[in-house]
């Protein structure tokens, strides 16, 4: 569940292993720094208009996105599974002179995240098996205040079909239609949902991707 910036999670084609403290706090430890450091653009996007409050990032990874939000003056708390990753959030947060919760949460367990209600629950390039995902939807719903909104953000299944990323596995990457279908329009006002592209830097070169945009707000 860790942080990306165009820093997306590259899963490998087993659904399950990237999701585990394990996995994520290995990788944290084979460098001391696995992203760019900068927010996400689609998050920068979609909350910079926003009065702030309180936000929850979900799969807070290195804490990018949830420094971010404090520096705009949100109350943040960030999440994960890996303890790596939540240090490195504390300490960049420190970095930047600025606050951020932090707290452990595993989305595999089935619990409710902790803290809340939150005025923005915000979740990027979290790719979890469609059997699994309605149901991590649901925590982050209930953890929405009344008024409030959640975000999420991932990567588009056309970027599976035309092979410019590596498999993340069956299913793992929605579209914003999947994402709306999760919640009942009685309770929720869909304020966008779009499938934008943009262009991500890589080590090859420049590569056109397709991302999953989807901003829900709580009636």
């Amino acid at each position: 569940m860790s942080h990306r910036h165009e820093h997306e999670h590259e899963q490998t084609e087993q659904p399950f292993a990237p999701h585990t403290r394990e996995f994520w706090d290995h990788r944290y430890g084979e460098s001391q720094r696995v992203w760019s450091g900068n927010p996400n653009q689609r998050l920068v996007e979609q909350v910079a208009g926003l009065t702030p409050g309180t936000a929850l990032d979900v799969g807070c990874g290195e804490g990018a996105d949830a420094v971010w939000l404090a520096s705009q003056g949100w109350t943040t708390t960030g999440v994960d599974v890996s303890v790596v990753a939540l240090e490195r959030t504390a300490a960049h947060a420190a970095e930047a002179g600025v606050q951020v919760a932090t707290a452990p949460y595993d989305v595999l367990a089935g619990e409710p995240l902790p803290g809340g209600p939150y005025d923005l629950v915000t979740s990027h390039f979290l790719h979890l098996p469609a059997e699994l995902r309605h149901a991590a939807y649901a925590h982050m719903a209930d953890a929405v205040a009344p008024g409030g909104r959640l975000l999420i953000v991932g990567h588009h299944p056309a970027d599976h079909e035309s092979g410019v990323r590596r498999p993340h596995g069956e299913g793992l990457m929605f579209t914003a239609e999947e994402v709306v279908g999760c919640f009942a329009t009685d309770d929720w006002e869909t304020e966008v949902a779009a499938e934008p592209r943009r262009v991500q830097q890589t080590p090859d070169g420049p590569l056109e991707v397709t991302d999953t945009v989807v901003r829900l707000r709580r009636r």
